[in-house]
């Protein structure tokens, strides 16, 4: 069979990409020739019916159009046809040269938008290809730019990655009023919606599971909604073996960016999530950190040996921070750390174990830790710092 690039790299143009899928060397010849013009870019061709398994491949690769042979294999072509068309939004053509009505009703309700009797002219195959330009024209949505992506990392397990970062999500969807998704990676054990009080149904496991077939519609029915705005998508609420590929990762990270303003991703303290575009120069990474030895000495090691290539625009964040801690002053901690900390946490145990309790987030609150998170929000925002409120004097005469 031969492989079918992605549709995406045809041309700069705003062509058709279009695959043709046809055991009968004749006729799928007779059908590229007739589709060669200035709608379509090159057809890319597939001499085997692919099986079912494989069929994820030509809906991820986004054809525009698909024309599948009924005539050598009629029963594994109506399989194909009926995949393609319940999870693409491609337009799928057939060729045959029967004229078996009973057939052609079964294509249709498979499916099939055209049923191109052969031989095909080039004519009633222009026509045809001009309907489709309109159906994808009308179906298309208006493109917007890709979502900024916000990954927190910890420096070590309990670094507080989910409270800030659950946080950092409301206050970014309050303070801009912008869509936003919060991601929990920290896999299998993430408690992101616990502390909003959630239940849900679906998690990111299922969404990595099925990155195949991974597309806006599937994404929005793994999501829950919070109250303050945001979506989430959660880590699985029983303990469950989790394997998969960085792609896997990759295109849940790529469809979040076309659905939402802006994706949070809590990633615990996990380093095998680096080799994802998660850590790509696109991604805004907020490393944190507490004022202790092991994490300051960890935060050491991944600004020197990995962020400061892989993820330039990372920023250090201090939690729970206190300036009494260990005896440092700030000096020290920022050449401890090879550069200064963009963002300082006020420790506030009090306010964190409030949330946990009640499920209300601190981004909705007045907590000092919160008025911080927040202007951490505004920043990636690009909105300009709140003043800090005055205390107002009391008026003794």
């Amino acid at each position: 069979m031969e492989t079918a690039p992605d549709a995406a790299a045809s041309s700069g143009s705003d062509r058709m990409s279009v695959v043709v899928i046809g055991p009968d060397d004749r006729r799928r010849h007779d059908v590229v020739f007739a589709v060669q013009g200035p709608l379509c870019a090159e057809p890319q061709q597939m001499t085997l019916y692919p099986e079912l398994s494989h069929i994820g491949k030509i809906i991820e690769t986004g054809f525009d159009v698909v024309l599948i042979e009924l005539d050598s294999n009629p029963e594994a072509a109506l399989d194909v046809i009926e995949s393609i068309s319940s999870a693409s939004p491609a337009t799928v053509m057939v060729y045959s040269s029967t004229s078996d009505s009973d057939l052609m009703i079964r294509c249709m309700r498979a499916g099939a938008r055209e049923f191109l009797p052969m031989p095909t002219s080039v004519s009633n195959m222009a026509e045809a290809l001009v309907r489709a330009a309109a159906r994808r024209n009308a179906g298309r949505p208006a493109r917007k730019a890709a979502g900024r992506l916000c990954v927190f990392w910890g420096a070590k397990g309990g670094s507080g990655v989910t409270t800030i970062a659950t946080n950092f999500a409301i206050a970014t969807a309050q303070e801009s009023g912008q869509s936003v998704l919060l991601i929990d990676l920290d896999l299998p054990l993430g408690d992101a919606v616990l502390n909003l009080g959630l239940t849900p149904h679906y998690s990111t496991v299922d969404a990595l599971q099925n990155h195949v077939r991974l597309d806006a519609n599937y994404l929005s029915r793994l999501t829950i909604r919070h109250e303050s705005g945001i979506s989430i998508l959660p880590a699985p609420g029983k303990l469950v073996p989790v394997q998969f590929p960085s792609e896997a990762v990759d295109k849940l990270i790529h469809v979040a960016r076309q659905e939402y303003d802006c994706i949070v991703v809590d990633t615990g303290s996990r380093f095998e999530l680096t080799n994802t575009m998660l850590f790509d120069p696109i991604a805004s990474v907020y490393l944190l950190s507490q004022v202790s030895i092991p994490e300051l000495r960890n935060s050491n090691r991944l600004v020197s040996e990995f962020l400061n290539a892989k993820a330039p625009k990372f920023e250090i964040v201090l939690n729970r921070f206190e300036n009494s801690s260990l005896g440092l002053d700030e000096e020290q901690i920022t050449k401890i750390l090879t550069r200064k900390a963009s963002w300082k946490i006020p420790n506030n145990y009090t306010a964190v174990r409030d949330m946990q309790a009640t499920a209300i987030p601190l981004a909705m609150t007045d907590a000092p830790i919160a008025r911080a998170i927040r202007q951490m929000a505004r920043a990636s925002c690009a909105l300009p710092e709140k003043p800090a409120k005055k205390k107002r004097l009391m008026n003794l005469f």
